[in-house]
């Protein structure tokens, strides 16, 4: 890393995102390793300080994350927040209990700002709690710095820099969390606000530029979605003409999506773009395939073999238009990864298990022949979307709401089949219109179909019908890590479920998904 850096440690978490977040919203870089990650790992990121995140676990259970004592005497600045002041106290010769009183929510904390953690902020403010267990007996060298009326709320050893807090302040709820945030980033970790967008796309450009070097040659995985129409971006002023745009129909697309993607890639974005008709090979892969996580491997392993076949064929042409014969060197493979996807698609937790894998990460081939650029692997989509505008792209590209990568085929539950996509498209289709029409599309981060695989009876010009159900799903967030479900006004899910019912033949009844993240995923499937 060539800027400040925050390594935050994650004991298993529901806010550990958020505070990457609020690092990083202070242009300070910041990256999530499990607890187990190994000294040498935490090392790598020449960190300037290191955050302990909150956990579901007590820390005197013998299933309790395993974590290297060992990043407490590194040397390094240290911030523990909730399990992460119980994991300083009980690791150092303190002592965590059960509380008799256990602590959710709002709190007031009563705090001493005669110390770099607390400088600035009011003695007494709101806190957001979650624990059940406390620091009954604080390990040799720490103090207590604030307080509830109920257990320890802040803790501090200033000769070895380690401080830790019982609430969270990362999350909204704490007031005055993004100002102690600050505090621990400038004042203790002296960290510079240097991670900016121009800064990110002067540096991932370089970086490319090197690794590809002066001959490679790159294909990138274009879906037409924010995140790989930025990726192609940055790889396009890295290495120019030598990156080949691949844009695969893979049967599993939106309405109309093959055509419009390509006119505006070409059009808008100058891009050199390869567009090939593969749906006939997935829709053939997919067929009889129930399992979510199958559906998942299966377009995954496609994808790459598609892209192998087209590299294989840029080669070849390279190849004949040259004297010597010898053709590009076609090795890179650019994709949009984003954070969240590695971070669902693998256990970044510790103790946590897999969500789900996304085609991009956890659906690749072991033997895949290309080698990867994820440019974009370290940020959230919010932070995409910043980049992109940096990039002077066209809002209508930055605006568009997430599409998955294995498309349709994690929309439709049950078996993928051209009549099924056909249904889901249209339906799909109208729900897209009808929230542009209303004026909401910018404003919700996701809405979009999926079509159950449950029939039920209906009528239609006094006939019995029995067609399937449609789901309408709509949900807020920020990026994508945790969602809420958007109540979209009566009127728009009359007019959806009237088209929708009306319209697609074959659909008979309309629910609406009112589910948040967790418990549920933003996609069914």
């Amino acid at each position: 890393m060539d800027t400040s850096s925050i390594v935050i440690l994650d004991f298993g978490s529901q806010y550990t995102q958020l505070i990457a977040r609020r690092v990083r919203e202070q242009n300070v870089f910041s990256v999530v390793l499990p607890c187990t990650a190994s000294i040498e790992e935490i090392r790598s990121y020449h960190p300037i300080g290191i955050v302990l995140s909150g956990g579901p676990c007590s820390v005197y259970d013998a299933d309790a994350p395993p974590a290297d004592p060992a990043v407490l005497a590194l040397g390094y600045p240290v911030l523990g927040i909730c399990y992460g002041l119980q994991y300083i106290v009980h690791q150092l010769g303190g002592k965590v209990s059960s509380a008799s009183k256990r602590e959710y929510g709002h709190a007031e904390v009563n705090a001493t700002t005669d110390n770099p953690l607390f400088a600035g902020l009011p003695a007494t403010m709101t806190a957001w709690m979650s624990h059940g267990d406390h620091a009954e007996e604080l390990p040799p060298g720490f103090r207590q710095i604030a307080k509830t009326s109920n257990a320890v709320a802040g803790i501090a050893d200033p000769d070895r820099n380690i401080w830790a807090v019982q609430f969270h302040p990362e999350v909204h709820h704490t007031k005055q969390g993004t100002a102690l945030l600050r505090n621990f980033l400038f004042g203790i970790c002296k960290a510079t606000p240097d991670w900016t967008p121009e800064h990110f796309i002067q540096s991932t450009i370089a970086a490319i530029r090197e690794k590809v070097g002066e001959s490679g040659h790159a294909i990138c995985a274009l879906s037409g979605g924010v995140d790989s129409s930025v990726a192609a971006v940055l790889v396009h002023r890295a290495i120019g003409d030598r990156l080949t745009c691949v844009f695969v129909n893979n049967g599993v697309l939106r309405r109309n999506e093959f055509f419009k993607v390509q006119d505006t890639m070409r059009d808008k974005l100058g891009l050199n773009l390869v567009a090939v008709d593969a749906s006939g090979r997935f829709l053939a892969k997919l067929a009889g395939v129930t399992d979510p996580e199958t559906k998942r491997k299966i377009i995954g392993n496609e994808f790459i073999s598609v892209f192998d076949d087209e590299a294989a064929r840029i080669l070849r042409e390279s190849a004949e238009s040259t004297e010597d014969g010898e053709g590009a060197n076609v090795a890179w493979l650019v994709q949009g990864t984003l954070y969240p996807d590695v971070i669902e698609s693998s256990s970044v937790k510790g103790p946590s298990q897999t969500i789900k894998s996304h085609h991009n990460v956890g659906g690749l081939p072991e033997n895949m022949k290309l080698k990867l650029i994820e440019p974009l692997r370290d940020l959230f989509k919010d932070e995409v979307r910043r980049i992109g505008r940096d990039l002077q792209m066209p809002e209508e590209i930055l605006q568009r709401q997430p599409f998955p990568g294995p498309g349709l085929a994690v929309r439709i539950l049950g078996e993928v089949t051209p009549e099924r996509v056909s249904l889901l498209q249209d339906a799909d289709d109208i729900v897209v219109t009808e929230i542009k029409t209303a004026g909401l599309y910018q404003q919700i981060w996701q809405s979009f179909a999926v079509l159950l695989p449950v029939r039920s009876v209906g009528v239609a010009g006094d006939q019995r019908t029995y067609g399937y159900t449609c789901a309408i799903r709509a949900v807020h967030s920020e990026d994508g890590m945790t969602a809420d479900w958007v109540p979209l006004p009566y009127e728009v899910l009359k007019t959806i479920s009237s088209r929708i019912s009306n319209e697609v033949h074959g659909i008979t009844r309309v629910v609406y998904d009112i589910t948040s993240k967790p418990p549920g995923t933003i996609e069914w499937e």
